[in-house]
């Protein structure tokens, strides 16, 4: 992918939908929210950029890696939630950094470190921006001067263990990068998420980024092998080990600090081979329950699918994978070694078991690409495109938002229906209504799953922000009262600390703030985020 970064929304510019794809857009989505006709926001352009003037100059040391440009700090301002995309369409930059600083190695994220406690500056760590939980933007009730520290420079795989087939790599390289510089050693760490394009090495680990695999190597977590990170006093690296129960692992503090414990600069990363062999195929179900209870069956086989998604009926036909008369659950298998067909057979019979028609649609060996006409392969495309028909709904005027969780089988069909209940009139209760939600199962586990939801409903142009807080907080706050976690894959940020405050046990948040203060005793690390310092 080439172009211009958007300084407004997801992705590149030249990615995103042009007027006449977004009026088409709109004369579909229309009837679904009760509107004869939307009307098209035009996106904001460098031109119309107006931020107060920045507090800091850069010292001698950060020379030539430092600037205060106005776009630059624009599009260091938010990361690229729903909210997010409204403040830049309403040409709103709150609390803009003061500075955006581009360290092209560890010893300038020190230097940036020593000075930031110099002049008394807070110091939000950057990959690649695509925090839809208000991971990057500035605490609105701190007024010190606020620095952007973009890892984009340190963006190289530094050594290769082909041995114990794992990598040394730099925080700052995103995802279409990091497979290239790994592909000729035929090398893969297989971590895709939504953000792929757009996000880090070190976004992933610092938000505990959900990735490929729908079971067993759900989180990277599971590919971590040790984590290097700079700190106001000083680096912190863990020793490279493939386990060990020497005590409470330091990884584990790193993964999900979301900044507030250091800036994340390296990490050795457990890779695999990569796959030659795959198969696939779809089951479709007369009944979300139906399907959930086949995923259910899949992940506690043993026969771990990379790809186990439930789709209900409407998430299937909103993006292509169906017609929206069926519940699709799809299922793939992968290897680098051998075959996966009698793996699909399994899975295909235990499916049938619980009342699903499945139909193999996709074998393939060797390296070959798939011609993109299998359901798999359709749904894949339109999960990837999906941030830009997002951004696209909101300049339409539209709620296009996503919350995501994770709940035990045990309380899995009454939680989903609980929470589609509950958001539904959420949105009604605040004018946005008729509507859609929509579930699908994003990653699956032997004990539960993660359901993740999509809500496109009408918006008033004026209190779409306000509207969405309302319906948030009452889908938080439900979530919470039966079970479930606030967030699955999405981190917590700014947005989700209320629902995390009442997850996290309250002990935990003293030991966090205590591991805070020793490190980074002036909180100048992204505070606000997970804890109040």
């Amino acid at each position: 992918m080439v172009g211009s970064r958007s300084f407004w929304g997801w992705g590149f510019e030249a990615e995103h939908l042009s007027s006449s794809e977004q009026h088409q857009l709109g004369a579909l989505v229309a009837p679904l929210v009760g509107a004869d006709a939307l009307e098209v926001v035009d996106p904001p352009s460098p031109s119309e950029i107006t931020l107060p003037a920045s507090r800091l100059t850069s010292p001698a040391a950060l020379a030539g890696w430092s600037t205060t440009d106005d776009v630059a700090r624009a599009g260091h301002t938010y990361g690229k939630s729903f909210r997010d995309v409204v403040r830049g369409l309403d040409r709103r930059w709150d609390r803009p950094p003061d500075m955006v600083v581009s360290p092209p190695d560890e010893q300038g994220i020190v230097a940036v470190l020593e000075w930031a406690t110099d002049v008394g500056a807070i110091v939000i760590p950057y990959g690649g921006g695509s925090s839809v939980v208000g991971g990057v933007e500035a605490p609105a009730d701190d007024d010190r001067p606020v620095i952007s520290c973009d890892l984009g420079r340190l963006d190289r795989v530094l050594e290769i263990d082909r041995t114990s087939r794992a990598a040394r790599i730099q925080a700052g390289v995103f995802g279409p990068s990091l497979e290239d510089q790994l592909r000729p050693h035929r090398l893969t760490l297989r971590h895709y998420p939504q953000s792929f394009e757009v996000s880090s090495l070190g976004g992933w680990l610092a938000t505990r980024s959900g990735g490929h695999f729908a079971t067993l190597h759900t989180h990277i977590d599971d590919f971590v092998e040790s984590i290097r990170a700079v700190t106001p006093k000083g680096a912190l690296e863990s020793r490279r080990l493939p386990g060990s129960g020497a005590g409470p692992s330091p990884d584990r503090l790193m993964l999900g600090s979301e900044g507030i414990f250091g800036i994340i600069t390296e990490a050795w990363m457990r890779l695999q081979d990569r796959p030659t062999h795959r198969a696939s195929g779809v089951a479709r179900f007369e009944s979300f329950e139906a399907g959930s209870n086949a995923a259910r069956v899949l992940g506690q086989s043993g026969l771990w699918p990379s790809n186990c998604r439930l789709l209900d009926a409407a998430e299937a036909m909103i993006t292509g994978a169906g017609d929206g008369t069926a519940h699709l659950l799809l299922i793939g298998f992968e290897s680098a070694t051998h075959p996966v067909d009698d793996a699909l057979s399994e899975a295909a019979a235990l499916v049938g078991d619980h009342a699903g028609s499945f139909e193999v649609r996709a074998q393939r060996e060797s390296g070959r690409e798939s011609d993109g006409s299998d359901v798999a392969d359709r749904w894949r495309a339109a999960f990837l495109r999906a941030p830009y028909l997002r951004d696209a709904l909101v300049g339409l005027g539209l709620i296009s938002e996503t919350f995501e969780t994770a709940i035990t089988w045990d309380r899995f069909e009454s939680f989903v229906s609980t929470i589609r209940q509950v958001t539904e009139d959420a949105l009604r209760s605040v004018g946005a209504w008729p509507g859609l939600v929509t579930c699908r199962l994003t990653h699956v586990y032997p004990d539960g799953a993660a359901p993740y939801f999509t809500v496109i409903a009408p918006g008033r142009r004026s209190g779409r922000l306000e509207q969405w807080a309302e319906v948030k907080g009452a889908v938080m706050e439900a979530i919470a009262a039966e079970g479930g976690t606030v967030t699955h894959h999405h981190a917590v940020g700014r947005d989700h600390r209320p629902g995390y405050d009442h997850q996290r046990p309250q002990l935990f948040a003293a030991q966090l703030r205590a591991a805070k203060h020793a490190v980074d005793p002036h909180a100048l690390l992204n505070p606000g985020v997970l804890i109040d310092p």
